[in-house]
């Protein structure tokens, strides 16, 4: 239903109760809330204007939940606001999405990306690949080793050009998770030579640009990880060498402390770092981060799922992060959650996109949280000061471009619909309320705001960023809220709700998959459906065909990387459904040049991501050495069968994988190696290949049946 306009301009006493009987009516019996907006002229109430981001005590013989507030921007206005965005890596969470088909995958991005269309996000940030498990996966360097550059390399690439053919100003972001092991001379941190960590860092800067004509606007120093002092300077440094003076350094993607007192006691630090950045800070800031005078941001936030929950603590933390600790943007992690599901936080992020092979993907709550603030409000503007926690619950914020345009984003989420996985939230009460706002200085003048609303909490929920008929306003204007709502209220005309055609039904994995990888000029480096989980697996081209293996899928690591998350000693990509309990895989394989080395096919493959180290399953192994494994484990640690296979180095050989119930068999080249009764080992999981350490292996050929 939508709320019913009252015009008061000219009522009397009787009116007057007439209109706060109808304003206090309670929920009607359909279980829907009636909600009424309408406007009232200053002049019939007796206020004082209250302390800026206060609630102006309304006169004794109004309602005891009326409250009152001022939208003005005649005194000094507040921070300059600096944009929504959405974190692409740190989780290898868009791994899934480059493999979708068009035009599906287009429409996805333009959900994330499209001006006034759907999320419209003013930021994307993105992991700059290290090769090291980064909680979903990991992704590849531009630089595996020492004197190796390639910038077509991962997908990330690929996503920015997306980006900014949709929205030319959105602002680019690239942040370390990992590094590439060259970089650590045996060390566990990037730091051996500072210098040289930092070149590399500025050569992916320059080749954005060279290769992709991407101008990146902000860059991190590494996740999550003590910040060195002396490396922020020396990045600093090198990028003003380089004529990179523009690009800004974000410092240091973690806790307030102790980046904020490095800032507020070394003067070039100060000057070397432009924005302090911190994950998950519950809308709360410290005072020594404030002291700075730096611009503030979450710099990832929240861990969305993508139901009303999800949207419910989206819509609190877009205001209150502001509210509460002067934050100025906010990035989602993560932008998509375009990974297989079983792999760690399924389904965070403002969209899920998780099945290629069928081109299903779902459009849920968090993109039109998102489109409340970002299709209303553009980086650059600045916030109003009179705006805070309203009286009774909830918060409001109001931005404004100093050109007489106005957007004001009230939310009223209750505790119990907006919670988030990896931010505790203290109890509190939100109720039910009447509020008034008065406009003064350039916004006394305006007659008319466009509304949108949303409706989240307890399902169904299904008005979602709802346009409602205009507000006619004359000075002043009253809103009737519900819990879990959010409104916008704007002067801002463009705003739309996009929509695409409805995306094909979902299907699970194909039962029957195969892959020769015979792509001689792929725009991407991985092959599709593959997800790394240690180790890098790229397309390979061999300098000659080697019976009928010109191209290949090869892991192209030959030392570990200086991981961020738990990086296993075996490189592994798994591929397929984590269901999957009967079936049989075959793929051909070649090791390279150790004599230490070996290689696998594994079904029954049960843990990802930062749990990759402790997967069991079904693993069939031979090595160099000419011997075979079979073990239940990655680390090979659980051994069930071994033996002489004959393998040798630089030879190709098939392998075939049967796993049927309680038993499973092993093939080399057609021939039966080893039978074996299953127990104690995974009922199901996916289907896998890797290498016994960090060396170089090929594979060719592969095919499932399941």
């Amino acid at each position: 239903m939508f709320p019913c306009k009252i015009w008061a301009n000219c009522l009397q006493a009787e009116g007057w109760l007439l209109l706060w009987l109808l304003v206090l009516l309670p929920p009607s019996a359909n279980g829907s809330f009636l909600r009424r907006y309408f406007a009232l002229p200053a002049s019939r109430f007796n206020l004082t204007p209250g302390r800026s981001g206060q609630p102006i005590e309304p006169a004794p013989t109004r309602p005891h939940k009326t409250a009152s507030y001022i939208l003005d921007d005649a005194p000094e206005l507040g921070r300059l606001f600096d944009g929504i965005g959405g974190m692409s890596g740190g989780g290898a969470a868009s791994r899934l999405l480059v493999n979708y088909p068009e035009p599906h995958r287009s429409e996805i991005l333009d959900y994330l990306f499209k001006p006034n269309f759907g999320a419209s996000l003013h930021i994307l940030k993105v992991g700059i690949g290290g090769d090291g498990q980064t909680t979903d996966g990991t992704e590849p360097s531009h630089m595996h080793y020492k004197g190796d550059e390639n910038y077509f390399r991962g997908y990330e690439w690929w996503l920015m050009k997306e980006a900014k053919k949709r929205n030319p100003n959105i602002k680019l972001i690239g942040l370390p998770w990992s590094f590439p092991g060259w970089l650590g001379s045996g060390r566990s941190d990037p730091y051996a030579n500072m210098t040289m960590t930092a070149l590399y860092v500025v050569s992916w800067i320059l080749g954005a640009k060279k290769h992709h004509n991407l101008d990146i606007d902000y860059i991190g120093i590494w996740n999550e990880k003590e910040p060195y002092k002396t490396y922020i300077k020396i990045l600093r440094e090198k990028l003003n060498e380089k004529d990179l003076n523009g690009v800004k350094i974000i410092a240091n993607d973690d806790h307030w402390d102790p980046i904020s007192n490095y800032l507020g006691l070394d003067p070039r630090i100060q000057n070397a770092i432009d924005v302090i950045g911190v994950h998950y800070p519950g809308t709360h800031t410290l005072q020594d981060a404030l002291k700075t005078n730096k611009a503030i941001w979450s710099t990832e936030d929240c861990s969305i799922f993508n139901h009303e929950d999800g949207g419910g603590f989206w819509a609190r933390i877009l205001n209150q992060n502001y509210v509460n600790g002067q934050m100025t943007s906010t990035i989602a992690w993560n932008l998509v959650s375009s990974y297989y599901p079983q792999l760690l936080f399924e389904r965070d992020g403002l969209l899920t996109a998780k099945e290629p092979w069928s081109g299903h993907y779902a459009v849920e709550a968090p993109i039109w949280i998102t489109a409340h603030t970002t299709q209303f409000a553009q980086p650059g503007w600045r916030y109003l000061k009179t705006v805070g926690h309203l009286f009774n619950g909830g918060s409001c914020v109001a931005l404004t471009d100093g050109l007489g345009n106005l957007t004001v984003i009230i939310e009223t989420m209750s505790h119990q619909y907006s919670q988030c996985h990896k931010t505790n939230v203290s109890f509190y009460q939100v109720s039910e309320q009447v509020i008034t706002f008065f406009l003064q200085g350039t916004f006394k003048e305006l007659t008319m705001l466009q509304v949108w609303y949303s409706k989240l909490g307890k399902k169904p929920w299904n008005e979602i960023f709802q346009q409602l008929p205009p507000l006619k306003i004359n000075g002043a204007f009253s809103l009737r809220l519900d819990l879990d709502e959010v409104y916008t209220l704007t002067t801002i005309t463009t705003g739309q709700k996009g929509s695409h055609p409805t995306p094909p039904e979902s299907r699970p994995f194909p039962s029957n998959f195969e892959d020769n990888f015979n792509v001689g000029n792929s725009p991407f480096s991985a092959a599709p459906h593959f997800a790394d989980q240690t180790g890098v697996f790229e397309y390979f081209t061999n300098d000659q065909n080697m019976a009928g293996h010109g191209f290949t899928l090869r892991q192209v690591l030959n030392q570990r990387p200086i991981s961020w998350g738990e990086d296993a000693d075996q490189t592994i990509s798994i591929i397929g459904d984590h269901n999957w309990r009967d079936i049989k895989i075959t793929c051909d394989v070649y090791m390279e040049a150790t004599m230490t080395g070996g290689i696998f096919i594994a079904g029954r493959v049960n843990k990802p991501g930062s749990f990759i180290q402790s997967a069991q399953g079904v693993f069939f192994w031979i090595f160099a050495n000419g011997s075979y494994a079979v073990t239940s484990d990655l680390e090979t640690k659980m051994v069930m069968k071994t033996g002489s296979s004959g393998a040798k180095l630089e030879n190709w050989y098939t392998l075939i994988l049967n796993i049927r119930d309680s038993s499973a068999y092993g093939m080399l080249n057609n021939r039966v190696l080893w039978k074996a009764q299953l127990k104690h080992l995974p009922r199901n999981g996916w289907a896998a290949i890797g290498t016994h350490s960090f060396e170089f292996g090929q594979f060719d050929n592969f095919h499932i049946q399941a």
